[in-house]
């Protein structure tokens, strides 16, 4: 059990104030109401005494006694019980198994003389059910056996409203409402006297010890059970709390929330009603009267009164936090809601929760520490400053006052212990990334985001990276300086990028892509720096570093240019013709380029065909050409130069024929004569000079490609001219042409082609042909067949609906009128629908359409 310090106690009325020199006199029982101090003595004699509260300067409390007058009852019995009811400014005195009503000041019996005969003990209702504000409610243990009487009490008179019986003699009482709390010889009940219901509590032995019944709230009492224990119950005849655990020979208890005090023959004992532990013992010997009185505790041996003093339950819960009792001050806290308003108790025990916080950071219990901090809204500026040199130098901040603790910084509260350091920053990271994007964090954004990022620096943390390329408050002044500090000068650059300051970044990292400063943490620092460029807005830092790109790497530099994004080149952000200006001197890159024009945006324009062409063209010439024909290896240049030939219609042709002239391209000049609609000429060079028959029969492919067939028919008769042309006659020529025909034989007329093939040419050699010729022609025969009977069809069902409509008169006179101008007829000529409407030529000629019918056409 660890002590604490909840009460002191206080003399309030010395044994001379009271009784002077009588020896034999004794305190028997006392009542306090405000200032008002009553006590009752063994000789019949009431003393009031006003209380006088000072505070001396170092906070404790002293009271002074003074004596107003005392009066003798004129019995020859001690006072055994003092109650005040200042609603009727009446004491309720019991002497001699009499309640005698006295006024408060003069102490007089009242002139009617009104009392209460044949009582043992009372108790006063708290919760009373008359409503009457101008009486007390009284409930008596009458002199009669196991009887309970309950009286109204007024200013001069008193009346008995019920009598109740009950199971056995009764020996304490308390009361609230309906309900009746008692102690009887053998055991605790509650009695309901208005329907006569009792509930058992637990049992006890009043002979072995002294019961307690003490009203502590709306329907709830306190009880001395067996065992040493303080027994709590409603009135529902359950507990709500746990019981406390005080001597077997207590003698007395009271409430000051949230303690529970009891009193024994050596000490008085506080325990708390949250935890049940006991909080502290103080020595009080031949004590016998114990009781609370609105938050006031008087305890009294036979001599002398005193009273037990609260420490003020803050001050209380800042020694439980300076005794590190976390767990005790934070409990004694939330019990201390009911006595504070609610304003007052919030910003308390926000406070509390925060010093809580940071005495659980000091024992490195860093979970418990994060949700004390959080759910106390600690300011996280108070975590920070223990760190040195985190806050920025420009912040405002001061710590609170008075303290939420006693460390200067995080030196002393480790005392130096690296390792121990090196948890409390790594717990900080963790806090600050979770607060930072939370409302914990409005208002000082800047501060938060720059420690987090001398943090990650010092630390060499990859979230250093993640902070930096999101959106950050960190102040460029102080991190910029932390972050050279810690040669991190490629998270340096991200800073200036995120403070719009995009040329020193590039700048940074073109001078760390040089070598002229170190850091290594992208190992692709370069192609970083290009993408960088190529998202750019800024169109002068992309035009001050593109050189620089290319000659670090022409493929790679060129994509500054060539994957800017869609959006971008739609706008039209760099001219293509000043980008070409640009890379004349990097041939790599300005082919890169006018392909990024020509194949990927489809730019149609015939300088960047043509061009690309020549460079292509070029390159195809430095490296060799391949002169042979079937097989020949083709480079990858040479094939893109093929393919731009055939796709593109919008470079020079003729200018490329001249380059191409004697250059030993026979295929580009076989492309370049297609082009030019001199397939006789293409097809020679792709026959006879480079015996390719496959690339032949492409290429009458590639020139019909949307071409009528009339056309796709002619190049294939031309290039089966060519292959039985005068001449003598290769076995090669003569296989390819048989190839020609049966491979294509519906591109052909058969009966030109019979004309032309040489009689020696057996039927055999060419049934492929002749069977593909003879489906076609079978074929074309009979859709002219079917398109025949369709349209033989349609005259009949046409002829028909004539023949319909001749075979029905029609009655014209001159009062018949025309259904679209509405004017009579003048003359037997007219037009009729088929739905019986007569309209006039001319009519029918100005309008095609029936007016009576939507569709127009109608056949007539």
């Amino acid at each position: 059990m660890m002590s604490t310090k909840a009460f002191s106690l206080v003399s309030a009325v010395e044994r001379e104030l009271l009784m002077g020199d009588k020896e034999r006199v004794n305190i028997e029982c006392v009542e306090c109401c405000g200032r008002n101090l009553y006590v009752g003595t063994s000789d019949c004699f009431v003393y009031h005494f006003l209380l006088e509260e000072n505070t001396l300067p170092a906070g404790t409390a002293t009271f002074t006694a003074t004596k107003q007058l005392h009066r003798h009852l004129g019995f020859k019995k001690p006072v055994n019980e003092l109650r005040a009811a200042s609603a009727l400014n009446r004491l309720l005195v019991l002497c001699d198994n009499c309640i005698t009503l006295v006024n408060m000041m003069s102490l007089e019996p009242v002139p009617s003389g009104a009392r209460i005969k044949g009582a043992t003990a009372f108790a006063l209702n708290e919760n009373p059910v008359s409503g009457d504000p101008f009486c007390v409610e009284v409930c008596i243990i009458s002199v009669k056996r196991r009887t309970i009487q309950v009286f109204m009490v007024y200013e001069d008179r008193v009346q008995i409203v019920r009598e109740v019986s009950t199971p056995e003699q009764p020996l304490a009482v308390a009361v609230d409402g309906h309900f009746l709390c008692l102690a009887l010889t053998t055991q605790y009940i509650i009695l309901n006297y208005s329907t006569g219901v009792a509930q058992d509590l637990f049992p006890y032995c009043s002979e072995e010890k002294r019961p307690i019944v003490k009203r502590i709230g709306r329907q709830e009492f306190l009880l001395a059970g067996p065992g040493g224990l303080g027994m709590f119950a409603t009135v529902a005849g359950i507990s709500q709390r746990a019981p406390v655990h005080w001597s077997e020979n207590v003698v007395g208890a009271a409430i000051c929330f949230p303690y529970v005090i009891a009193l024994d023959d050596e000490f008085i004992t506080v325990h708390s009603m949250l935890d049940q532990q006991q909080k502290q013992t103080l020595p009080f010997k031949e004590g016998h009267i114990l009781q609370d009185f609105e938050g006031r505790v008087i305890v009294a041996t036979s001599k002398g009164v005193y009273i037990l003093v609260p420490l003020p339950l803050e001050k209380q819960i800042q020694d439980l936090l300076a005794s590190r009792r976390v767990e005790e001050a934070l409990i004694l806290a939330k019990g201390a809601r009911r006595n504070i308003p609610k304003e007052k108790f919030q910003v308390m025990y926000r406070r509390i929760l925060q010093q809580a916080g940071f005495i659980q950071f000091a024992q490195l219990q860093f979970l418990e520490a994060k949700e004390l901090f959080r759910s106390g809204q600690l300011d996280v500026r108070e975590l920070i400053s223990l760190y040195p040199f985190l806050l920025p130098t420009s912040s405002s901040f001061t710590r609170s006052h008075p303290p939420l603790h006693e460390y200067a910084d995080l030196n002393q509260l480790t005392q130096g212990d690296q390792e121990k350091m090196a948890k409390c920053k790594r717990f900080l990271m963790s806090y600050l990334n979770e607060v930072r994007s939370t409302e914990v964090a409005n208002g000082y954004k800047e501060d938060i985001d720059t420690a987090l990022l001398k943090l990650y620096a010092e630390a060499d943390h990859d979230s250093l990276l993640d902070l930096l390329v999101t959106e950050n408050f960190c102040l460029l002044t102080d991190s910029a300086a932390w972050l050279e500090k810690h040669k991190k000068y490629f998270a340096l650059g991200l800073l200036y990028h995120s403070n719009n300051q995009d040329a020193a970044a590039v700048q940074l990292w073109v001078n760390i892509v040089n070598g002229e400063i170190h850091d290594s943490t992208r190992s692709d620092l370069y192609e970083y720096v290009v993408d960088f460029l190529t998202h750019s807005l800024d169109r002068e830092l992309v035009w001050q570093y593109a050189g620089w790109a290319l000659q670090k790497s022409e493929e790679v530099g060129v994509q500054v240019f060539t994957k800017r994004p869609l959006n971008e080149q739609q706008k039209s952000s760099f001219n293509p013709d000043d980008v070409i200006t640009c890379l004349k001197k990097y041939p790599k890159a300005l082919v890169k380029y006018l392909e990024h024009l020509v194949v990927d945006r489809s730019l149609q324009k015939e300088e960047y065909h043509t061009r690309l062409a020549l460079l292509y063209l070029d390159e195809v010439l430095r490296q060799g050409p391949s002169t042979g024909g079937r097989g020949a290896e083709v480079t990858e240049t040479q094939a893109k130069l093929r393919q731009l030939l055939q796709k593109s219609d919008l470079y020079r042709v003729h200018f490329l024929m001249d380059r191409i002239q004697g250059a030993g391209l026979p295929m580009e000049s076989a492309i370049l004569h297609g082009k030019l609609e001199e397939h006789e000429e293409a097809l020679r060079i792709l026959v006879h000079e480079l015996r390719d028959f496959s690339a032949a029969e492409d290429y009458c492919l590639w020139r019909s490609e949307g071409r009528a067939p009339p056309y796709r028919q002619r190049l294939f008769h031309t290039l089966l001219a060519i292959y039985l042309g005068p001449g003598p006659s290769a076995p090669e020529l003569t296989v390819a042409a048989v190839d020609l025909l049966n491979h294509h034989a519906t591109e052909f007329d058969a009966a030109q082609v019979l004309q032309l093939l040489p009689g020696t040419w057996s039927v055999q050699l060419l049934c492929p042909f002749l069977t593909g010729a003879m489906r076609d022609s079978v074929h074309t025969r009979r859709t002219a067949q079917v398109a025949v009977g369709l349209a033989k069809s349609e005259n009949l069902i046409y002829k028909y609906d004539k023949m319909k409509l001749k075979g029905s008169s029609v009655r014209l006179s001159d009062k018949k009128l025309c259904q679209m101008c509405q004017n009579p007829f003048c003359e037997p000529v007219f037009v009729r629908y088929p739905n019986g409407g007569l309209v006039h030529t001319h009519c029918a000629a100005s309008r095609q359409t029936n007016p009576s019918s939507p569709s127009p056409g109608t056949r007539t």
